[in-house]
Order: C-alpha cells, then structure tokens, then sequence
C-alpha cells in the first residue's frame, strides 16, 4: 500500500529535497506541498494524505495552528492524516504543545535522509516517532515545564486494568513493543492488544498522546527512568 505524504514548509528547496527524497520510494507518493500552514490545511483537505510533514515556523500560519486544525478538523470532514512536525532545534517551544495537539511526533530537518524515510513509514504505520533518547527526555522536560491539565485525567486512568496501567507506564518511558513484551514475559502481539485497549479506553489518538497523558496525570514523573 502506497503512503501517501504532504509536505508543507516556507523554504522551497527543503520542499523539493524532501519531494525528491520520498518520491523515489517504491511506497511513497509526494500528492500535494504547500508553503505555509494555511495552504497546508487546504491541500490536505483536497488530496487526503496519510503523512504531513509539517514545518513549524511558517508566516500565515504557523505548523502548530496547521496542525490543530488538520488533526481537529470541523464537522463533516472526516479525514484525519497523522502529522510528523519538522523543526531546526532539537528543542523547540512548539513541540510539547504540537504533541498535545495529536501530532504523532517531530523530526530534525538536518537527520540524515534514511532517517526521514524511516520516520514517514512509522507514523504512516500509527506509531509514534518517540523512540529517540533524547525524544522522550524533551517530552518529561515539557511536561514538567508546561503543565496543561485535562479534565480529571486521574479518574480516567481508573477505566484500565492494573496490566494495562502498566503497559502505560512502558510506554511513558519510552519503551519499544518488544521491550515491554521481555518486560512483562508477553507476547508482542499481546501488547499490542494492551496498547489498542489503553488508547481506546482514554481516547487517545496514539502513543504520543499516550505519553502526555501518563504525565499529565502523574503516572508517570518526569526523569523517571526506563
């Protein structure tokens, strides 16, 4: 099955390197670009992709706007791509928020093309591009920094059963699959089921909000360690 990929971004150079980059995959089809958010909503609209590479920082409007109005769209569209947010700074103040949103993760514009290839397939796939280190050490430092409370998040945990709290808690600190299957002595495929049953049961759209959440509601404490 063909991925299909957005790329919105106000450099067009990086737009066509990016273009050029996913184009030549066997499973990747470039259907649409844009150079600010606002044009961005509107193409995403009209091709309905599966992947926006969003930039962060664009006039008009920038990639957290674009985003929250891809991934909250108004009755009657239906469509909702994942978004992968692109950033320069390995640290960025719109990252957190951009997570929050239901952004499925964020990459550096400068990581090696194998990187970005990789990252457009595992967001296409549902995962959450969260696997880095220093990915889940940005994270805990937003959630510690800009706490944004939810509506008794507390009491919504109190819907999962122990196993599934603690398939959550893995998850918050940024464990793989396969490392919370050797964790727990289970089957991957049975984690998986875990993970589907948790996100359901919190309506929440992947594993990156489900990282927010576990921090959100104190599951999880900042600096907690794998």
């Amino acid at each position: 099955m063909t991925i299909r990929v957005i790329i919105v971004d106000d450099q067009a150079m990086v737009r066509a390197g990016f273009a050029a980059l996913l184009s030549a995959q066997a499973d990747i089809d470039v259907v649409g670009e844009a150079p600010d958010g606002k044009q961005g909503v509107e193409v995403s609209r009209r091709t309905h992709p599966d992947v926006v590479l969003m930039d962060v920082r664009m006039p008009e409007m920038d990639g957290l706007a674009a985003a929250r109005e891809i991934l909250n769209p108004p009755i009657g569209v239906e469509h909702r791509p994942k978004v992968l947010m692109l950033t320069t700074f390995d640290v960025d103040d719109y990252v957190y928020e951009a997570l929050r949103a239901g952004a499925s993760g964020f990459l550096l514009k400068d990581a090696p093309p194998a990187d970005l290839i990789a990252a457009v397939r595992v967001v296409a796939a549902g995962e959450a591009l969260l696997a880095p280190s220093v990915t889940r050490r940005l994270i805990a430092d937003f959630a510690a920094q800009r706490p944004a409370p939810r509506r008794n998040p507390a009491l919504r945990l109190g819907g999962l059963t122990p196993r599934e709290t603690e398939v959550l808690e893995l998850i918050a600190r940024g464990l793989s699959n396969q490392e919370i299957a050797d964790r727990l002595i289970l089957a991957e495929q049975t984690v998986k089921t875990h993970i589907g049953r948790v996100l359901a049961k919190l309506d929440l759209r992947d594993r990156a909000q489900a990282v927010i959440f576990a921090y959100e509601s104190g599951l999880v404490a900042p600096g907690d360690a794998g």
